[in-house]
């Protein structure tokens, strides 16, 4: 143990360096001096976003690490996703922090929602609530930390932390009525804390490693499976913990005042997209090093939120042990301060300042009164802040609810996300849905996590409010399997959006929240100038003089009023047309908060009136934009189908071409076997002098053969063209289709017998007349009649031919037992030069089927290839269809 004279010493040495630090960086910056430019910097701004390591995150993630193994690991984890995106939402969230002069996330969601003044005051409230047992939890750890290192009282510890911290918060963060205004007291001395802790965790971490293990390779041997638990830690409430962490970097108040309201220049969010998270990497890797060397070092028992602090006592590194409560202390102090200004400035806006005003609107006004209100009402509010705080850590001393009030503060203040994201991308979005989503969300967190959590009766937890079981706080609806944090921020959340979206679809959004959501949906887009014109107020320049003086005071007001005068080219005071207002009421902003300048300014101009005409006009460029952008995205779509398209197109003409090469391949076979044959038999008559007349007559017959096989086969090839083209004319006339299908049957039953196959013909009308060519039609019947001959090579090879009557049509069917057509050629049977599988053995040239059905559809019918071929096997089957010819018909 330390003597706690000395570690008062220390700890009244350190802040009073802090207090030199804010002071010097106040009156460096107040005279303009450059040398304190690195104020400015993105590194500076980097490290007083590491106010999110607060005393849970220094200590706690130790013991979180000791109780869930990694799951510590996701409060770490949820800031970095934030920040790799920091192009999307985070810069958003700074460029209309800056132009619309938010002042904190309660004035964010005014200022979006028509300046509502009632969604401030929730949003204040619910902030409030969250946040106050959070503050305690930094006063637990500080009054822990002193004890555990000097063995005093933790009470008294507690009491004077709080009132120190009150002390520095209202002396460096409520010099400025300006809250918008940069505190660079406070940031520089947040950044100067941000290396303290950064470094008293490192240290210990290192001196753990290096020191009690003897280097790195014995401390990692040392993290066990059962320390890091990773079969049980990566589930639905390390999913849950990650999201939270998240939205806790985006909705603390205190994170929205360092990320938001303290930005000077959002390039900054270049570096802090890297360098924050290194930070936190850097802290993260000290975590399990020191939990392992806990476990191992100190008694069964220990509490391991203090193992930071409890090893380097055992093993007698007092000057270690004074670091590591120095880095405590700094993670605790720098939390409190940074969100006691963020709370202060949202209860002085939104509920202190406009009360003291309702009571005093009959009170004559005077100058910088408003800036006195308000300044007053922070400074109570602080306060306040810490007595609560401070009240809360008595009343739960010793409680162990106090070691998971960090996840319970982010589960409430992530019911901030949905209309914060619904604010910036969805323009319907209304502050009926904002508030009652916020409103529902937040009873449903404090009923299923914080209430439980400050210690609602067994009776209420275990059997529900008066009996009602499905009202249960951690089984709402009978949903009891889930661990009470992921069933808090399901049902939290979900009832959040829920209403969000119902309330923004049964209201319409009235002219000020379509400005408002026109300026933040559209905030790289839609130019602030552009809507001044929108709202039209008609104010004397006296009364608007008199508002800033009694709210900014008398000096700051005369400056801007002459800063605008010289705008406008005027000598005396400025005109005040609807720019002017509108920069007023934004300056005023910086100081009150959105809702309430917009009030007051509305008040003094005796009401305003929205510009129709302006107001259609952004929402027609908005419209047009949105219209564009369908458009953008409908040709995308056109080439994505055209570029489908093209794919088939060059795969249908590959498949050509390589039909093309069969083709020429096929016909050449076709034409050179009759013209060898030709050729041969000529070269023999013309050199064999002595031929007998008996064999020169036998080889003119072969040479006459021959020849007219060529001339068929050419005309097979013209013949089709001319057909397709609708080139020749067939002579059509009533024919008995049945009489020619039987006169192909006779013609082809000689070829079938000489090659063995089984021609069986089955049943068939007596007569079926259809408009047709004899001729033609017997040519197609024989076609299918021989190509089921010629093609069969079953051992039993059997043809099968019928006719039906069929809904006014007669049906030739031909079938057989052969090897039948592959599915891949079912589509290119019919097509010029398929011969619908590979064949090694002589065919024809594959015209005969394309023909066929070109002769069959100029009939009025269609020859088709259907399922099926004789029960044996697979074979084929095809169908030629010719519509039958009516009596009425024939007759004519």
């Amino acid at each position: 143990m330390l003597s706690p004279d000395v570690l008062l010493a220390v700890c009244a040495l350190y802040v009073a360096m802090l207090f030199g630090v804010a002071f010097w960086a106040e009156r460096r910056a107040a005279a303009s001096d450059p040398s304190v430019g690195w104020l400015s910097s993105p590194w500076v701004y980097t490290l007083s976003i590491s106010v999110y390591c607060t005393s849970w995150t220094f200590y706690g993630a130790v013991g979180a690490a000791v109780r869930g193994g990694l799951e510590f690991v996701a409060i770490y984890l949820g800031p970095v996703l934030v920040f790799a995106g920091w192009f999307w939402i985070l810069r958003k969230l700074v460029r209309i922090g800056r132009a619309q002069r938010i002042t904190s996330i309660a004035d964010l969601l005014s200022a979006r929602y028509g300046k509502s003044p009632t969604l401030a005051v929730l949003a204040t409230l619910i902030a409030t609530l969250a946040c106050t047992p959070y503050i305690a939890l930094q006063l637990k750890a500080v009054s822990t930390s002193y004890a555990v290192v000097a063995g005093a009282d933790a009470r008294s510890a507690a009491f004077w932390a709080a009132l120190g911290l009150a002390a520095f918060t209202i002396g460096f963060g409520t010099r400025s009525v300006d809250a918008n205004e940069r505190h660079l007291g406070v940031v520089a001395a947040i950044a100067v804390e941000a290396l303290v802790k950064l470094l008293a965790l490192v240290a210990v971490g290192a001196w753990v490693t290096f020191s009690l293990y003897g280097g790195l390779t014995p401390a990692l041997s040392d993290l066990t499976p059962e320390l890091l638990q990773l079969e049980t830690v990566f589930g639905p409430r390390w999913a849950v913990i990650t999201f939270l962490a998240a939205a806790a970097i985006l909705c603390l108040p205190r994170q929205f005042q360092v990320t938001v309201v303290e930005n000077t220049d959002e390039r900054h969010l270049a570096t802090a997209a890297w360098l924050f998270p290194a930070y936190l990497l850097i802290l993260c890797l000290a975590i399990l090093p020191i939990a392992a060397a806990g476990l191992a070092w100190l008694p069964p028992g220990a509490d391991p939120d203090m193992f930071v602090l409890s090893l380097p006592l055992t093993q007698g590194a007092e000057g270690l042990a004074v670091l590591a409560f120095l880095g405590g202390f700094s993670s605790a102090t720098s939390m409190v301060i940074v969100a006691c200004i963020a709370l202060s400035t949202m209860i002085s806006n939104h509920i202190v300042t406009p009360a003291v005003l309702a009571l005093r609107s009959g009170a004559q006004a005077g100058s910088g009164d408003v800036r006195r209100i308000i300044l007053a009402g922070r400074r109570a509010s602080i306060l306040g802040l810490m007595g609560l705080g401070f009240a809360y850590h008595q009343i739960a001393e010793g409680s162990s609810a106090l070691s998971a009030i960090g996840l319970i503060a982010f589960a409430g203040v992530a019911q901030f996300l949905p209309p914060m994201l619904a604010g910036l991308y969805w323009r319907s979005a209304t502050r009926l849905g904002a508030l009652l989503g916020l409103g529902g969300g937040a009873l449903i967190w404090a009923w299923t996590l914080l209430l439980p959590a400050a210690g609602l009766p067994a009776s209420v937890l275990e059997l529900g409010p008066f009996g009602l079981a499905l009202l249960r706080p951690e089984a709402l609806l009978g949903l009891d399997w889930l661990d009470p944090l992921v069933h808090s921020v399901f049902w939290s959340l979900s009832v959040n959006v829920g209403l969000l979206v119902l309330g923004s679809l049964i209201e319409t959004p009235k002219p000020l929240e379509w400005l408002q959501s026109a300026l933040f949906v559209d905030a790289f887009r839609t130019d602030e100038a552009d809507a001044a014109g929108v709202v039209r107020r008609s104010p004397a320049a006296e009364d608007l003089f008199v508002l800033a003086r009694r709210i900014l005071g008398a000096d700051p007001a005369r400056a801007l009023f002459r800063d605008a005068a010289l705008q406008q080219g005027r000598d005396g005071p400025p005109v005040p047309d609807d720019r002017f207002v509108n920069r007023l009421e934004r300056e005023l902003a910086g100081s009150i908060g959105a809702a309430s300048a917009h009030a007051m300014v509305t008040k003094a101009a005796g009401g305003e009136t929205i510009s129709l005409p302006e107001l259609m006009r952004i929402a027609d460029e908005t419209v047009q934009l949105m219209e564009y952008s369908a458009e953008v995205e409908r040709k995308s779509r056109q080439l994505e189908a055209a570029a489908a398209q093209l794919r088939e197109a060059n795969a249908r003409l590959r498949e050509l071409d390589a039909r093309k090469d069969d083709f020429l391949s096929q016909v050449s076979h076709e034409l050179r076997t009759p013209m060898t044959a030709v050729r041969s038999f000529s070269e023999i008559l013309l050199e064999t002098r002595d031929l007998g007349s008996v064999d020169a007559q036998r080889f003119l017959g072969i040479i006459h053969e021959e020849s007219r096989r060529l001339t068929r086969l050419l005309d097979q090839i013209l013949n089709l063209n001319l057909l397709e083209r609708g080139e020749v004319e067939l002579p059509l006339a009533p024919t008995d289709a049945v009489e020619a299908f039987r006169g192909a049957l006779e013609t082809v039953r000689g070829v079938a017998h000489d090659a063995g196959v089984r021609l069986e013909v089955g049943p068939m009308p007596e007569a079926a007349v259809a408009l047709a060519e004899p001729d033609r039609l017997a040519q197609v019947f024989i076609n299918l009649l021989s190509n089921a001959v010629k093609y069969n090579d079953a051992d039993a090879p059997e043809v099968r031919a019928r006719a039906e009557l069929r809904a006014g049509a007669v049906v030739f069917a031909v079938e057989d037992n052969g090897p039948g057509v592959a599915p891949r050629d079912r589509e290119r049977i019919f097509e010029k030069f398929s011969r619908g599988w590979d064949r090694t053995d002589a065919g024809g040239a594959g015209l005969g089927l394309a023909i066929s059905r070109e002769i069959m559809r100029r009939f009025g019918g269609d020859l088709v290839l259907t399922e099926g071929g004789l029960p044996s096997r697979s074979g084929a089957r095809f169908e030629a269809r010719l519509p039958l010819l009516s009596a009425k018909t024939a007759a004519e």
